[in-house]
C-alpha cells in the first residue's frame, strides 16, 4: 500500500531538509513549501494527507495558513510546529484549527508518532449515523446535530465526539482519550485534551442544552444524560 503524502512547511531550508529525511526514511512521500502562501496553494491544488506546519513563517504565518485552509473547507490534518511553549500560546494555536501542536526542539520519535496518529485518524471511515439522546453525528458528512441545531466541528472535536458516541455511558479515562484521539499516551497532552473537551462542550451546549459530556473526577469523562 502506498504511504501517505506529507507537506512540510518551513522557511528554514535546514529544517525542511531534516524533516524530509525523517519522513522519507519512514517511506512517506514528502513535498515542501517555504512560505504560507505556497503552503495554501499546494494544499488546495494537490491535497496532502498531512501538513507539518511551522508557526513562524514570513508574510502569512502558520496560524493564518490554518485559518485560511479551514475557511476554505479544507480539513487536512495539520501538525503545528513552534518554539513557543507557554499554555497560552498552545491554546492560541489550537484555536485556529490545527489538530496537534509540537514544541521545538522535539524528538524524532515523537514527531513520527504524532504524524502517524493524525494520518490514522484521517483514514476514510464507513459512513454511519451515531446517536445518543438528542445528539446525532453523521460520520460521512462529519456534521453533528443537537436536536435540530447543526453543530460545526473542528477535526479534533469530531474525533472526540465519535469516541464518546461509540462508547455511551462508558467512563473513558484520560489515558484512553489521549490514546484514541491523539494516538499518544503521555502527560504533556493532558492540557490539550482539556481544552478540546471544553470547546466541544461549548458547542454542544451553545443554546442552553443539557450537558452530555460529564466529568468523572480524577478519572476522565463519560457521555451520559
Amino acid at each position: 500500500m502506498m504511504k501517505a503524502h506529507i507537506l512540510v512547511v518551513d522557511d528554514d531550508q535546514r529544517i525542511t531538509n531534516l524533516l524530509r529525511r525523517i519522513f522519507s526514511y519512514e517511506g512517506y512521500s514528502v513535498a515542501t513549501a517555504a512560505s504560507g502562501q505556497e503552503a495554501i496553494n499546494r494544499t488546495l491544488e494537490h491535497p496532502p494527507d498531512l501538513v507539518v506546519l511551522d508557526i513562524m513563517l514570513p508574510a502569512i504565518n502558520g496560524l493564518e495558513v490554518t485559518q485560511r485552509l479551514r475557511a476554505a473547507g479544507d480539513h487536512v490534518p495539520i501538525l503545528m510546529l513552534t518554539a513557543r511553549d507557554t499554555v497560552a500560546h498552545r491554546v492560541e494555536g489550537l484555536e485556529t484549527g490545527p489538530d496537534d501542536y509540537l514544541v521545538k526542539p522535539f524528538a524524532h520519535e515523537e514527531l513520527l508518532a504524532r504524524a502517524r496518529a493524525l494520518l490514522r485518524r484521517n483514514q476514510a471511515e464507513h459512513n454511519e449515523v451515531l446517536h445518543y439522546a438528542d445528539l446525532e453525528l453523521d460520520t460521512g458528512t462529519r456534521i453533528a446535530h443537537r436536536g435540530k441545531r447543526e453543530v460545526e466541528l473542528s477535526p479534533t472535536e469530531y474525533e472526540l465526539l465519535v469516541l464518546f458516541l461509540r462508547c455511551p455511558r462508558q467512563v473513558l479515562t484520560r489515558e484512553i482519550i489521549l490514546d484514541r484521539v491523539w494516538g499518544l499516551d503521555f502527560e504533556g497532552s493532558s492540557n490539550v485534551m482539556e481544552v478540546y473537551i471544553g470547546y466541544l462542550r461549548t458547542k454542544l451546549e451553545a443554546e442552553g442544552e443539557s450537558r452530555l459530556i460529564q466529568t468523572v473526577r480524577s478519572v476522565g469523562y463519560v457521555l451520559k444524560e
